[in-house]
C-alpha cells in the first residue's frame, strides 16, 4: 500500500467518525468509532482463521449452517481452535458484514434492519467467548464505554439504529488489508484517529496520548544497542501508544503496562490487539500505579512513560517501608507525583535496561524533597544518564515546557550526565509547536553519540552538578547565549549629529513655505 492510499484510508475513517460527531465532544464520539473499528477488525480476523481452518473441506465460515447438526459441530471445533489462537470466538451470525448488511437492508420484514439490540449482544459474546481462558483478562468489559443506549446516538431507538448503521456500513465499504502481514495498515490508521481525537480533546488528552515525535524520541533512546526488547514497561501506558512505538523500532516479546483511567484502559487493550499483539505478549492492568502497582517485583529491558504532569498522590508515610521509596529518605510532595514516578519505574528497571521518561521543566530545579531524591539518584546511585530540554507546547492540552530523563542502572559513561538543550529546534503548525524528522534525529544522534555541541549539548561531570546543588536546569550546562552585536558608539554619534543637521535643513524648508503662505511657523 503506497503512501498516498494509507493518507485515503486515514481520511475515511476520519471522514466516518466525524459521522458520529453530532453533539458528542472528541473523547465520547472517539469511544464509539474506535470500538466499531476494533469490532470490525477481531471479525475479519476471525473471518479469515476460520476460512484457513476449512479450506480443506472446502467449505466458507460464513456458509455454515449454525443451527444443523453439522453446522454445530463444525463451530465447535472452530471455536476450540480460535479461543487458543485469537483468544475469542464469533460465529458467522455475528459478523460485522453481516450486522452491517442488515442495518442498511431495505427489506419489507418488520424490524429487520433493526440491529442495536443484536450488536450489543454480539460484543457481550465476544467478551464472554473468552471467559475460563487464558485471554479472559484482555478482554474483559472491552465494550463497555460502547453505549448503544446513549441519546447521543438520537432522541429515538430509530434515530439510534440509523446513525449505527450508517457507520457500519461505510466502515463495511473499507479494505483494511489484513492479509497483508508485512503492513500495518489498520494499526497506522488507528493511531491516526488517536491522534486525531488527542488534538481535539484538549486538556483530556494527556490522559491517553503522547505525541508520535516525542514518542520516536523515548522509544529510540530505549532501544539503543538492542536488537530485541524481552520486556517493555509503561506505567502510565494512556492508550498504550508509547509502548507500541518501541514495536516500530526493535522487536519486543512482552509489553506491560498499567492505566488508571479505565475507559483509556480498554482502548490500550484494543489498540493491542488491533496492532496484532497476541494476548499472551501483553499484560496490561488498571489500577493507580502508585498506590496500587501491579507488576511488583518484576524488572524491564525498556521502562518509559508519559506520566500526568505534577499529578497528586497520598505521599501516605507508610510508603517509607515500600521499596520503591525507602531508601531515598524522602516522598515526593503531595502536590507534584513526579518524582514518585522516577523511583517507582527505577525499581522496574532491570540493570540492563534503559528507561525513559517525559516531566515538566520544574521537576529539574525544585528543592525540598524532589532535591533530596535527585541528589540521591546521582550522588548515591549515579543512574541518570541525560537531560534532555523540549520545546515548550508540544503537548496537547498544557504549553509548559518539559523535559526527558534517561536513567540506566549501569551507565558506560558513569563520569558524566549529558545535557542537551533541544528547547528552540521545532516547527510551529497552527497554535501547536511540532518536531520536525531532523529535529527528532538530532536529539536521539546526540544521545547515541553523547557529542557535545555549542548551544545544543554539554556533558557535565558529577562534580559540577554537585557544585549546582543538583540543580538540572539545563541553562546551567548548556550556554545557549547569544552577545549582542557590538555597538560603535562615535559612528553612532557621527549619525546622530548627520541627523540633526538634516532636521535643521527641513526646518528652514518648513519655515520658508510658512513664509510664503503668511502663516506662523510650528516651531
Amino acid at each position: 500500500m503506497s503512501e498516498d492510499q494509507k493518507k485515503q484510508l486515514e481520511q475515511q475513517l476520519w471522514n466516518i467518525a466525524n459521522t458520529l460527531r453530532g453533539k458528542m465532544n472528541a473523547d465520547e464520539f472517539r469511544d464509539y468509532i474506535l470500538g466499531f473499528i476494533f469490532y470490525k477488525y477481531l471479525s475479519e480476523k476471525m473471518w479469515r482463521y476460520a476460512d484457513g481452518i476449512l479450506k480443506e473441506d472446502n467449505i466458507r465460515f460464513v456458509d455454515i449452517d449454525e443451527n444443523s447438526a453439522l453446522g454445530m459441530e463444525y463451530l465447535e471445533a472452530i471455536r476450540h481452535e480460535t479461543l487458543g489462537k485469537l483468544g475469542y470466538f464469533l460465529k458467522p451470525s455475528e459478523l460485522f458484514s453481516e450486522i452491517a448488511r442488515r442495518g442498511m437492508s431495505t427489506s419489507s420484514l418488520s424490524n429487520d434492519n433493526f440491529i442495536l439490540g443484536d450488536l450489543q449482544r454480539i460484543l457481550t459474546n465476544i467478551e464472554q467467548s473468552t471467559m475460563g481462558t487464558d485471554s479472559e483478562d484482555d478482554f474483559d468489559n472491552l465494550f463497555e464505554d460502547l453505549d448503544l443506549t446513549s441519546t447521543k446516538l438520537g432522541r429515538t431507538e430509530t434515530q439510534k439504529n440509523e446513525l449505527v448503521s450508517k457507520v457500519l456500513y461505510h466502515l463495511d465499504q473499507i479494505d483494511f488489508h489484513l492479509e497483508d502481514t508485512e503492513l500495518d495498515v489498520l494499526g497506522d490508521a488507528y493511531e491516526y484517529l488517536i491522534g486525531q481525537f488527542a488534538s481535539g480533546a484538549g486538556k483530556k488528552a494527556g490522559e491517553f496520548y503522547t505525541p508520535q515525535e516525542v514518542s520516536k524520541i523515548l522509544a529510540r533512546i530505549v532501544t539503543t544497542g538492542k536488537a530485541k526488547l524481552k520486556s517493555a514497561y509503561d506505567p502510565t501506558c494512556g492508550s498504550a501508544s508509547l509502548l507500541l512505538r518501541l514495536a516500530k523500532e526493535t522487536q519486543v516479546t512482552n509489553f506491560y503496562g498499567q492505566e488508571l483511567n479505565r475507559t483509556t484502559y480498554n482502548l490500550a487493550r484494543m489498540n493491542m490487539i488491533l496492532h496484532g499483539v497476541h494476548y499472551r505478549e501483553f499484560d496490561i492492568r488498571q489500577e493507580d500505579t502508585l498506590e496500587h502497582p501491579q507488576h511488583r517485583g518484576m524488572h524491564f529491558e525498556a521502562v518509559v512513560a508519559n506520566p500526568p504532569f505534577s499529578a497528586q498522590w497520598s505521599a501516605n508515610p507508610l510508603f517509607m517501608s515500600d521499596d520503591r521509596f525507602s531508601q531515598y529518605g524522602r516522598l515526593a510532595p503531595s502536590s507534584k507525583a513526579d518524582f514518585a514516578f522516577v523511583q517507582h519505574m527505577i525499581d522496574h528497571l532491570a540493570d540492563n535496561g534503559i528507561m525513559a521518561m517525559v516531566l515538566p521543566h520544574g521537576s529539574l530545579f525544585r528543592g525540598g524533597a524532589e532535591l533530596q531524591i535527585r541528589r540521591y539518584l546521582i550522588e548515591n546511585r549515579n543512574y541518570l544518564d541525560a537531560v534532555i530540554g523540549l520545546p515548550a507546547n508540544i503537548f496537547y492540552g498544557t504549553s509548559i515546557p518539559t523535559c526527558i530523563l534517561v536513567f540506566k542502572k549501569c551507565r558506560e559513561y558513569p563520569d558524566d550526565v549529558l545535557f542537551v538543550d533541544a528547547s528552540q529546534h521545532f516547527d510551529k503548525v497552527k497554535t501547536q509547536n511540532v518536531l520536525r524528522e531532523e529535529d527528532i534525529d538530532r536529539i536521539v544522534n546526540c544521545y547515541r553519540q553523547r557529542s557535545e555541541t555549542e548551544k545544543f549539548s554539554k556533558r557535565a561531570t558529577l562534580a559540577t552538578i554537585a557544585e549546582n546543588d543538583y540543580n538540572l536546569n539545563i541553562p546551567r550546562y548548556v550556554d545557549t547565549f547569544e552577545a549582542e552585536e557590538r555597538i560603535d558608539i562615535n559612528a553612532l554619534a557621527g549619525e546622530l549629529v548627520e541627523l540633526d543637521k538634516q532636521m535643521a535643513e527641513t526646518d528652514k524648508t518648513i519655515a520658508a513655505f510658512c513664509q510664503e503662505l503668511n502663516i506662523s511657523t510650528p516651531f
